[in-house]
């Protein structure tokens, strides 16, 4: 197939899915303990699609991410995906590849994974892969799939347990294990692997940024959840 005419189509994809996906971010990216933000907090609008922006359009008051931001991760998203999709089952990864930008910039702000947003992506790719799988003839790939997803729901469980993670991470890590499971074991430990360097990198670098500006800093709450889309991406790009 052209690369070409790929590229251009997953584009306008991410230019599409954009203004969706910065109203889901402005609805949810609220502290914990806050109501969801279901309309702008100035002048009272409702708001489900925002422009590149991230303005109200209504009064113009700032909402959800900052300008142009949301749309350059959405359209480096839909590229990935086309470039990795290579059967059934990319209807899963764009699902996965959609909902994550909106769950890794909400818990990026506000450092939480809104249950709701979880359970959306855990049934879309659940739903998608079992339709994959039958599309092939390959119904036993399932198992596999949830054995995997299983796994790394129950390791990330048990650093949620100990205090390492927030409780969100584990049923994201539930739905990114099933879907890798797709591609195999080693993809997703591939997976696994490269979310906790992405993750020690960032903490790494932020560090340094803060002593190199002489700033204190009192430990760092890492938000995991972007580390763990991005690594499940990575995994999947490489394989």
């Amino acid at each position: 197939m052209p690369v070409v005419p790929v590229v251009v189509a997953a584009v306008l994809v991410g230019l599409l899915a954009a203004p969706p996906l910065r109203g889901l971010i402005a609805y949810f990216a609220v502290p914990e303990g806050e109501p969801w933000c279901g309309a702008c907090p100035v002048c009272g609008r409702v708001v489900r699609l925002l422009p590149p922006t991230g303005r109200c359009p209504g009064c113009r008051g700032r909402l959800g991410a900052g300008a142009g931001v949301v749309e350059a991760v959405t359209v480096a998203v839909a590229v990935a995906v086309a470039y990795a999709a290579d059967g059934p089952q990319a209807m899963a990864l764009g699902w996965a590849g959609a909902l994550g930008v909106a769950l890794g910039f909400v818990d990026g702000r506000v450092h939480r994974l809104p249950h709701r947003l979880n359970l959306a992506l855990l049934a879309g790719v659940a739903v998608l892969l079992t339709a994959a799988a039958l599309a092939e003839g390959r119904p036993g790939v399932l198992l596999r799939c949830l054995l995997v997803a299983l796994t790394v729901g129950a390791l990330l469980e048990v650093a949620v347990q100990i205090g390492a993670l927030g409780p969100g991470d584990s049923p994201l890590g539930l739905a990114l294990g099933g879907l890798l499971g797709w591609y195999g074991w080693w993809v997703a430990i591939g997976g696994l692997v490269a979310a906790v360097v992405l993750a020690g990198l960032w903490a790494t670098l932020w560090v340094a940024a803060l002593l190199i500006r002489r700033r204190p800093w009192r430990g760092l709450d890492v938000p995991v959840g972007p580390f763990l889309l991005l690594g499940a991406l990575t995994a999947v790009l490489a394989r």
